[in-house]
């Protein structure tokens, strides 16, 4: 079912960076929680707030307000910090972005999250979950990639992969983007069922944390989900992303300058965008 359909878009809306309307909404919309959209190219009707401190989790950033999501995000998020909760040296997770209130594009950062769907796990392990705001917006996740992300560094431990893990196998989890190092480090590590790694995609940053995007729930016909991750455990391609770092191809003499991106509009935007905007 297309997103898009005839709409007249109210000329106090029309024209300007969607960026702008929907980094100046301060609540989610008083709507059924609906994701429209694909996860780069959307908005999110419904919106629900993590709560900024939970028994096994802290929201970070909190001056971004990005810490809203679909129900079903703010389920998984909840539902692995208390797994966290239980591995040897984590009082649960530091979450970093998820989504805007009403989601779509970012005044600044990421190109997805828009959907209500994605949500930035922090790899610091949390000793303590009573930090101030200040102390959120001042506090660093830490790394854990050494040579460019080829390989882990000391920061990495068995409980990173566990959580991982346990995200992955998680059934509405789409993708978990990490650099090339873990997933090259948690293929050879992991000896028993290994159906989990093809959740796990290795992607450029993505070593002070990792991305969880979820599939789109059941029956929300105006959510585009992703392409499913190839067949396999995709070690193998992780591989060649760390062959390249450490030997990276000579650059293509005839490939085409990138078009640099413009700002989408909310004509970019699925038609239900409009309405999220204007709702109360």
């Amino acid at each position: 079912m297309s997103t898009k359909s005839a709409s007249v878009i109210p000329a106090s809306l029309s024209g300007k960076p969607a960026k702008q309307l929907f980094g100046a909404a301060e609540g989610g919309s008083q709507q059924a929680a609906v994701p429209y959209g694909s996860y780069a190219k959307g908005c999110l009707a419904g919106g629900v707030a993590l709560a900024e401190t939970g028994p096994t989790w802290q929201a970070m950033r909190l001056s971004r307000n990005r810490n809203w999501g679909h129900p079903e995000l703010i389920d998984f998020v909840q539902t692995l910090s208390r797994f966290a909760a239980r591995q040897p040296g984590w009082a649960g997770l530091y979450v970093g972005d998820m989504s805007q209130p009403r989601g779509g594009p970012m005044l600044s950062g990421h190109r997805s999250h828009q959907t209500g769907l994605d949500a930035d796990i922090w790899m610091l392990a949390p000793k303590r979950l009573d930090l101030s705001a200040s102390a959120r917006e001042s506090l660093s996740s830490v790394s854990l990639r050494r040579a460019g992300g080829a390989y882990t560094n000391e920061n990495y431990t068995e409980q990173h992969m566990e959580i991982m893990k346990a995200a992955a196998k998680d059934p509405r989890v789409a993708r978990i983007f990490v650099f090339p190092g873990a997933k090259l480090r948690m293929c050879k590590e992991e000896k028993g069922d290994r159906s989990w790694l093809r959740k796990v995609r290795p992607w450029w940053g993505h070593h002070y944390h990792f991305h969880v995007r979820l599939s789109c729930p059941k029956g929300m016909r105006g959510c585009v989900d992703q392409a499913a991750p190839p067949v396999g455990d995709g070690c193998q391609d992780a591989q060649t992303w760390v062959d390249n770092i450490l030997n990276p191809p000579p650059p293509d003499p005839n490939a085409k300058p990138a078009k640099p991106r413009r700002d989408y509009t909310l004509a970019d935007l699925p038609n239900q965008c409009v309405g999220v905007l204007q709702s109360r």
